[in-house]
């Protein structure tokens, strides 16, 4: 028997305080980051693709408009990460299996990296598949629904990490040390514009 479905969900509702300016808009060869994580994300196929929105989150939605994403409105996007999170949970569908959860502020993701974690998954889908990079398990990372409860005791600006951590013998790694350059600071915007 095969693996249930999985969701896909793009957390894009942060204010992007020490950026100062939305990292979701900063445009990475050509395209805005979330539109190039979003495309990467809906090439795994999921039978969900839910984007939060938060702060900015007409110009974020704009950005991605066109692509076959559900918009989830996060009222509550000033609590942090974890509210986006919980709004998520409140609308994937009943009959998925896992969520695939990813952040726009890497620019370096590929489309196979979130493949791989999709396949890994699938292989075990007790088992969670995460990214593994700068020595650590993060996102974007394959969770399954039995570990949705979980996040929803999340809160203020955490995000999945600490869950990871604390079931790390439940997690299969994918390496993707490239992913460790995200974008959070003016200096980290600086660095991707100059390469």
């Amino acid at each position: 028997m095969s693996a249930p479905g999985h969701a896909v969900v793009l957390l894009a509702a942060g204010e992007s305080r020490r950026l100062g300016e939305p990292k979701q808009l900063v445009v990475v060869d050509g395209e805005p980051l979330v539109r190039r994580v979003a495309r990467a994300a809906l090439e795994t196929g999921p039978t969900q693709a839910l984007i939060v929105v938060g702060a900015r989150a007409e110009a974020v939605w704009g950005a991605v408009a066109d692509l076959s994403l559900t918009r989830v409105q996060c009222a509550d996007w000033s609590e942090g990460l974890s509210a986006s999170i919980r709004a998520a949970l409140r609308t994937i569908d009943s009959h998925v299996g896992a969520a695939l959860f990813v952040l726009c502020d890497q620019p370096a993701l590929r489309a196979s990296h979130l493949q791989s974690l999709v396949e890994r998954w699938r292989m075990d889908p007790a088992r969670a598949a995460a990214s593994s990079y700068a020595g650590t398990l993060g996102v974007p990372a394959v969770l399954p629904r039995a570990w949705f409860e979980g996040l929803t005791g999340l809160a203020g600006d955490r995000g999945a990490r600490d869950l990871l951590r604390a079931r790390a013998h439940e997690v299969t790694a994918v390496e993707s040390p490239g992913l460790a350059n995200d974008v959070d600071g003016p200096a980290d915007l600086e660095r991707l514009r100059s390469r």
